[in-house]
């Protein structure tokens, strides 16, 4: 019996992103083991696993706090959509990371005890009475584990057979690894003030989050929304640009994606099929229009993929009132066609006498 195979769009620059993201991370590690150890750490020379430890895990605490920060960062600032590209990579890299930081750990604090390592580790500490002492080990294994279960359930594979809504819900533990390593690194800290570079920048990765978190919600509250029912104003005609969009905010909190192609308007959702990537923020070219984040391109017109791709989004109707653009609030079913509103042409001057 054979499986039809349906291709999956990607973005074929991704590799580029990748090779970038796995420099960065080589390089900072190579900052923390080799050029600056009597800055960060004095005991290299001495404990050189506990070294190598605190390296991997300073690294890993980076990436995921820029990992939560390129989000409301690119709500704020179209400039940063780029890095959207391959943040689901680079959460894969970190959870890799993070499990040497464990190996680390495990080999030099647990290696030579009488009972098995793991044992030891859930069993050495459990003084749960008193802050300084706490064991925030279990922060840090719980972290671990989160960052795992999201590594490996980041292939698209899972994301169809989970689908999207489950899959994003399920990515959400994102959130829930980042406060179990600022919960880890703090009782961390607590137990060892030796390191005070890093607890400065620790403190200022998780004040980043949270300002930036704070701020692209406040934006994204003052959006204006139409009504419940009426049609949505978008913007007036002489703002849109040919081959790009005006996104929308409905009433129920979809946004729609209204673009110029040709001198005619057409209108889809501004979410992505593939991960709800912002449809919007890309180029018409062939009346397709290509998703930043991963490549994944739709006809404007019909909110199809080209074949032999079978993603599909809605669509929605489109009217010029006056000198503004608007759009009807109920979405076309996925694929449905929508013919074009051709913009007004103004009146020409040809022919005309003093």
């Amino acid at each position: 019996m054979s499986v039809k195979y349906t291709p999956v769009q990607w973005n074929r620059n991704k590799w580029i992103y990748d090779a970038v993201m796995l420099a960065g991370v080589a390089a900072f590690l190579w900052v923390f083991l080799y050029v600056t150890p009597e800055v960060l750490n004095h005991d290299r020379a001495i404990n050189p696993q506990i070294h190598n430890a605190r390296a991997f895990g300073a690294c890993a605490f980076v990436m995921l706090t820029v990992i939560l920060c390129i989000g409301p960062a690119a709500r704020l600032d179209k400039r940063f959509l780029p890095l959207l590209y391959n943040r689901r990579h680079f959460g894969v890299m970190t959870a890799f990371v993070a499990i040497t930081h464990a190996g680390y750990i495990l080999n030099w604090y647990f290696n030579f005890s009488s009972s098995d390592k793991y044992v030891g580790l859930l069993y050495a500490n459990s003084s749960f009475g008193q802050i300084a002492g706490f064991p925030f080990e279990i922060f840090g294994i719980f972290a671990l584990v989160c960052l795992l279960i999201l590594a490996a359930t980041s292939h698209d594979f899972w994301l169809k057979f989970l689908t999207p809504p489950v899959w994003k819900r399920l990515h959400y533990l994102i959130y829930a690894a980042y406060f179990s390593v600022a919960a880890h690194v703090s009782l961390g800290i607590l137990q060892d003030q030796q390191n005070h570079l890093f607890t400065v920048v620790f403190m200022l990765g998780a004040a980043a989050v949270i300002v930036l978190h704070i701020a692209a919600w406040l934006s994204e509250r003052g959006e204006a929304a139409a009504k419940d029912g009426a049609w949505a104003k978008v913007a007036p005609v002489g703002a849109f640009r040919d081959g790009y969009a005006k996104i929308a905010k409905l009433a129920n909190g979809d946004r729609v994606a209204v673009y110029l192609m040709e001198g005619k308007l057409s209108a889809i959702s501004n979410a992505c099929a593939h991960q709800n990537g912002p449809l919007g923020e890309g180029k018409i070219i062939d009346c397709l229009v290509t998703c930043p984040w991963h490549g994944f391109q739709y006809d404007v017109r019909s909110g199809r993929s080209p074949a032999p791709f079978t993603e599909m989004v809605p669509t929605y109707r489109v009217r010029i009132e006056g000198d503004m653009v608007e759009v009807h609030p109920d979405a076309n079913p996925p694929g449905t066609y929508v013919e074009p509103v051709p913009i007004p042409t103004p009146p020409s001057s040809e022919g005309v006498t003093a």
